[in-house]
């Protein structure tokens, strides 16, 4: 039970549910079973007395005998209350500071200064915990932006997004298809600090940072986006699909001024690693963004 319950094998276990599109439960909290008491057991009834045989005494002859008392039955002891379910706090920031990142984004009119307002903000909580701002990669103006979820440990230290293991595989997938970081790509996440221990980042962080990652987009007038992992696809085009059922699967990005943009989801290059049987599904979606840029003329 204790290795069964360790931090790193819990934390393994819902990277592989999330990995393969189990990404939902059936209550917003979990219930601790072992926390709720069960139900108390009725008290045993008393058995009625035997009713007296004859008329009783005192009585006049022939009469009727007297009705016996009801049974009593003892008060049954009241259930103790179950202890109440303690629910995880859950990190929800000021909506009006959604509404301030939106502003700040909208009155930017490059990628500059784009960059400038978001390492000023300091409306997302995650800016206090990370090393450093990774705003973005690559080339700005290519054919190709790539929007992946979040940094790690690596691209907080460097500054850059996808510079770790997984960084590696994605310059040599897309090298692969003959796309280079230096000419081609254009890379971000949909946000710009690193969550603490590299968790799952709050809806409230995701709709803080979205606000600047889609002004992004405009600015960057892509031919296409690349979503790269789950939680990527879903905050860009704001559903609740699983990556499994998105990836693969062209889809037009409408962005905040009405402009379009094909973006195709895909797998993460760190789901990947620990599930190298998924590199023939990458292999696939690698082809359709390359037959997608000759369509476009690109290429």
């Amino acid at each position: 039970m204790t290795e069964l319950a360790a931090p790193e094998n819990i934390a393994f276990l819902l990277r592989w549910y999330a990995g393969h599109g189990i990404e939902e439960a059936i209550g917003e909290t979990a219930i601790d079973r072992f926390a709720v008491a069960p139900p108390a057991a009725p008290a045993a009834e008393t058995a009625p007395p035997a009713p007296v045989a004859g008329p009783v005494a005192g009585s006049a002859a022939g009469a009727a005998p007297a009705a016996p008392p009801a049974a009593q039955r003892p008060p049954r002891p009241a259930a103790p209350p179950a202890p109440a379910v303690a629910r995880a706090p859950v990190p929800l920031e000021s909506p009006q500071l959604v509404e301030d990142a939106r502003g700040v984004a909208q009155r930017c009119t490059t990628v500059a200064e784009l960059e400038a307002a978001v390492r000023a903000f300091e409306g997302c909580a995650l800016k206090r915990t990370a090393k450093n701002t990774v705003f973005a990669d690559g080339v700005v103006g290519a054919p190709v932006m790539i929007v992946g979820e979040a940094p790690g440990n690596d691209e907080d230290r460097q500054g850059k997004p996808f510079v770790g293991v997984s960084g590696q595989l994605l310059d040599r997938m897309f090298e692969a298809i003959g796309l280079s970081r230096a000419r081609d790509l254009y890379i971000t996440n949909i946000l710009f600090w690193r969550p603490p221990g590299n968790r799952t980042p709050t809806l409230s962080e995701q709709a803080t940072c979205m606000a600047f990652t889609r002004r992004h987009i405009e600015l960057a007038r892509p031919k296409l986006v690349v979503l790269a992992g789950g939680t990527a696809a879903k905050s860009v085009l704001d559903t609740t699909e699983g990556i499994m059922r998105l990836r693969g699967k062209w889809q037009t990005l409408t962005l905040d001024d009405g402009s379009t943009v094909p973006a195709l989801p895909t797998l993460h290059p760190a789901y990947l690693l620990r599930t190298p049987a998924s590199k023939r599904q990458s292999w696939s979606d690698l082809l359709s963004v390359d037959a997608r840029l000759r369509e476009l003329g690109v290429r």
